[in-house]
């Protein structure tokens, strides 16, 4: 494959758009290629349906397992992290309508089984609207998703309770946010966002986490902690939901958070200009958050790029897509952005001088 050349015959450098048009063009021709070569890639519908009944599927074995005792709890929780990190890598194609884009019945039943998986986020409909408006604006002030992901954030204790809690972290922001009407205004988001699902879900989370902590803080303070049957049986649901669903998806969101995040350039990218949106991140270190969010890091920048792709092509098109990228100038590995709080420019942000 030809090398991306930035100064063309008649001895102009190439712009910008040129070389994402280039980009993009050798990606796309490479995905034809492997097409050709590997003919079970036409049927696209059939492959994401397969990955999704194989995770959901999965998800009901294991939990069954645990239920039953015949595995421990951290075994569940770690498979079921890894195969919601497919059902995710499925919802955003689906999000994109590459699977039964002619087929609404299937396709908005694919939608709600992610949905169910991982009921943490908000519908797929609504971050259909959020994801579709990133591609158009992404690492810019209205980019929604990637402030949401923490991007543009200077590390601290908020920006870790932002990975590892959204719900709690956007009522703290609420409470600390100017004025009653402001205050009022975050919450109805925050809950109109987490309706229905999102409430149970954390809901469970904050039950487990409270009664656990009384139970175990009690006797060291010497106090008697007594559980009533019908407390005991709601923790037992509770306990289950926790192991199967919730604490999964706790990992996979942290880890998907932590890599999006910092792969993403925010605040002073140049309009629509994938060179500068996102870098790639595939250091060997970063293996453990890779894992629980399917190699996104590796792979997510090819997207930006090729948006027709489904996530399994992306892996399969990174080896080639990562060279056309690295000689289009598209960054690797730069760790320099925990630092600069994801800004695109090489200068640490000194937000304290900002106010």
């Amino acid at each position: 494959m030809n090398p991306i050349i930035k100064e063309p015959a008649n001895g102009r450098p190439m712009t910008d758009q040129q070389i994402i048009e280039d980009v993009t063009r050798k990606i796309s021709e490479h995905g034809n290629q492997l097409r050709k070569r590997y003919p079970i890639l036409k049927y696209q519908n059939t492959l994401g349906a397969g990955v999704m009944v194989f995770s959901v599927f999965g998800m009901v074995t294991t939990g069954a397992l645990y239920i039953q005792g015949a595995i421990p709890a951290w075994l569940c929780i770690l498979a079921n992290a890894l195969l919601t990190s497919f059902i995710h890598e499925v919802e955003h194609d689906l999000i994109h309508r590459l699977y039964f884009r002619k087929q609404p019945l299937a396709h908005n039943f694919m939608m709600l089984l992610c949905w169910l998986a991982r009921p943490g986020m908000p519908s797929p409909w609504v971050r259909r609207g959020l994801h579709f408006h990133h591609h158009k604006e992404s690492g810019t002030a209205t980019d929604v998703e990637a402030w949401i992901t923490t991007s543009g954030n200077p590390w601290g204790a908020l920006r870790l309770l932002k990975l590892i809690d959204g719900f709690l972290f956007g009522l703290v922001n609420a409470v600390r946010a100017p004025g009653w009407r402001q205050k009022v205004k975050l919450l109805g988001r925050i809950i109109r966002l987490n309706t229905p699902l999102g409430l149970l879900y954390w809901g469970c989370w904050y039950m487990f986490l409270g009664y656990h902590l009384v139970t175990w803080l009690g006797p060291m303070a010497g106090l008697e902690v007594q559980s009533s049957a019908a407390m005991l049986q709601v923790m037992e649901v509770v306990n289950s939901a926790v192991v199967i669903v919730v604490a999964p998806n706790i990992i996979r969101q942290f880890c998907l958070y932590f890599i999006s995040s910092n792969m993403h350039y925010y605040g002073d990218v140049a309009p629509r200009n994938p060179l500068q949106q996102t870098q790639v991140m595939n250091h060997w270190w970063l293996w453990p958050f890779q894992l629980f969010c399917f190699n996104f890091g590796s792979t997510h920048s090819i997207h930006h790029f090729v948006v027709r792709d489904p996530f399994y092509l992306r892996q399969m098109t990174a080896p080639v897509a990562h060279k056309i990228m690295a000689e289009a100038g598209v960054r690797f590995n730069d760790f320099g952005t925990y630092k600069r709080a994801n800004r695109f420019g090489t200068e640490s942000v000194d937000f304290q001088s900002r106010g």
